[in-house]
């Protein structure tokens, strides 16, 4: 039986694309395509796939995001990640999201195939062009004293947003909370980094990979 997929990216040409990619492989057949989480994930929980392969920079609700959600709705569902960025933090927070793989985008084809094909195995994937030793390393010193460590998974998601230029408003909508609440999140997450100011928070989000804005 043919490995079913889901294909989650905000530009149509590159769902195209990838369809006609995975539909080429005999033992590989694309059941849904969305260009947002919603429709995404509301997909998934109606006609399971195997593999979720998810672009990790989405506006709105991101992959890391939907990453986290999908597995609750489908277990069985494996959580491929694709993206143009070969920082460690991404990848650190897509596995730690739940994520089985992480491809690049400069790498999708034949890598891409066989990141489906593993991570449906239930092997983890990371694309060749990120070296194990380096996320490793990034891995233990990330588990051991850094920064976003002092952060709730909520504080995370805030800091991500409003950095990524979402007003109050919009984050509260995408997150189901009051304004209020959001204001809180971000104060509080500020005086856990030390920050004072929104341009000292969008260097940090770039510095440690939170952000590519």
């Amino acid at each position: 039986m043919a490995i079913s997929i889901l294909l989650l990216d905000d530009h149509a040409v590159v769902r195209d694309g990838l369809q006609a990619l995975l539909g080429a492989q005999p033992d590989l057949r694309v059941t849904g395509s969305f260009g947002n989480s919603a429709d995404a994930i509301r997909f998934a929980s109606e006609s399971p796939p195997d593999v979720a392969i998810l672009d990790i920079t989405l506006p709105g609700l991101d992959a890391i995001e939907a990453a986290k959600h999908i597995p609750d709705l489908c277990p069985a569902t494996q959580i491929l990640m694709l993206s143009m960025h070969a920082s460690p933090e991404f990848v650190y927070q897509s596995l730690r999201a739940g994520a089985s793989g992480y491809v690049l985008k400069e790498s999708a084809g034949d890598e891409l195939v066989a990141a489906v094909r593993a991570v449906h195995a239930g092997e983890r994937f990371v694309s060749e062009k990120i070296p194990a030793k380096t996320l490793d390393a990034y891995t233990r010193e990330r588990a051991a004293d850094h920064p976003l460590e002092r952060l709730s998974p909520r504080e995370l998601q805030v800091m991500k947003l409003i950095v990524e230029g979402s007003t109050s408003n919009e984050v509260a909508a995408l997150l189901g909370v009051s304004p209020k609440s959001v204001d809180t999140y971000r104060s509080r997450l500020m005086t856990k980094l030390a920050i004072d100011d929104m341009p000292g928070l969008v260097k940090f989000a770039i510095r440690y990979g939170m952000t590519s804005v």
